[in-house]
């Protein structure tokens, strides 16, 4: 195979890998690729290669995924095979019967895969919606805003970071695993998704410090020199928390993606926002960062008018073009820093 030839198949395999692991649409599929590929002598090979890339994969061997996606994946891709003329492939449908009969759990994996060749799993809800909260799954602003941390990992080096909503955990272990932090403070308000978000951060190698009220009383080390930050998970909520509570946490940085969904939860964030603007940290409050996906523009402007009722200045973060995550389509994302 030509050097062009094999950029284009690992190409190819990554793309696969990628998607599959995070468990994104089928329809964002590299398929045109494969179906050129198909069309060579070595379409089988590539194939074989394919299914080693996803469903055999150590971490969805380790950390299933979805019963219902495999099963749709797996389908798929021999349609794709068949549909080239190719030989039958034992190995595909082989991989189609061991799902075939399976039961879905009401959890599953989804596992994205980081620049230093390390990985985050995470343990997500099947529903989108599911126990009455959306923090069960993964946002796509989540994804961005690791995605900028990773590119910016000085914000984060040997300094404590306080996550607002950190849902199913996916920002705050990538920056855990990336950036060097010295502590790192998950929370949510949600009974459920405090409990994923502490079996998530168990799952992926790091241990739990105790929660707020002991967090108050003996704040972690904060050593520069520590190998593996400080991990808590808090449960926190917006509206009845205390400026006091939240000092006690002593952040140098906030950060919050994908909380904007409806005015209600505008007008909370922007309330525990007020709050944070007054734990002065040698002289000065934390920054702050909030990433959201633009669903709905009157919800952006709700927020923005209100961080200048709160007298909060803001800027938008320029954008960035590195794609370490696959995404949904069409998603249009923003990161707001905020001056506490």
């Amino acid at each position: 195979m030509a050097p062009e030839e094999r950029a284009d198949a690992a190409r190819l395999l990554r793309g696969f890998e990628r998607r599959f692991l995070a468990a994104r649409a089928l329809r964002s599929f590299p398929w045109q690729s494969l179906e050129e590929k198909l069309r060579d002598s070595s379409g089988s090979e590539v194939l074989l290669d394919i299914l080693q890339k996803t469903v055999k994969h150590p971490l969805c061997v380790k950390h299933p995924p979805s019963v219902n996606y495999v099963r749709s994946f797996l389908s798929e891709l021999i349609r794709k095979h068949e549909a080239a003329h190719t030989e039958p492939s034992d190995e595909l449908y082989q991989a189609l019967a061991e799902v075939l009969t399976a039961e879905e759990p009401t959890h599953c994996h989804r596992s994205y895969l980081l620049p230093s060749g390390d990985s985050v799993t995470l343990c997500e809800s099947t529903a989108i919606v599911s126990h009455g909260t959306t923090g069960l799954v993964t946002w796509n602003a989540a994804l961005y805003l690791a995605e900028w941390a990773m590119e910016n990992p000085e914000v984060f080096a040997h300094r404590t970071a306080l996550e607002l909503g950190s849902g199913a955990g996916l920002t705050g272990l990538a920056i855990c695993k990336s950036c060097r932090p010295s502590a790192y403070i998950f929370s949510d308000c949600h009974s459920r998704v405090l409990e994923q978000l502490r079996g998530n951060v168990l799952l992926n190698g790091f241990s739990l410090a105790p929660g707020m009220d002991a967090w108050a009383q003996h704040p972690g080390p904060r050593t520069p020199k520590a190998e593996r930050p400080q991990v808590t998970v808090a449960r926190l909520d917006w509206d009845t928390v205390t400026a006091p509570q939240l000092a006690a946490f002593q952040p140098d940085v906030v950060l919050a993606a994908d909380v904007l969904y409806c005015p209600e939860t505008v007008l909370s964030l922007v309330g525990v926002l007020r709050k944070l603007s007054t734990c002065q940290k040698d002289q000065r409050a934390p920054d702050a960062y909030i990433a959201f996906t633009i669903r709905n523009p009157e919800t952006c402007q709700l927020l923005t008018t209100e961080l200048g009722r709160a007298g909060i200045p803001w800027e938008e973060v320029p954008r960035h073009d590195q794609k370490l995550f696959p995404y949904e389509e069409h998603s249009e994302m923003a990161i707001l820093k905020l001056t506490l």
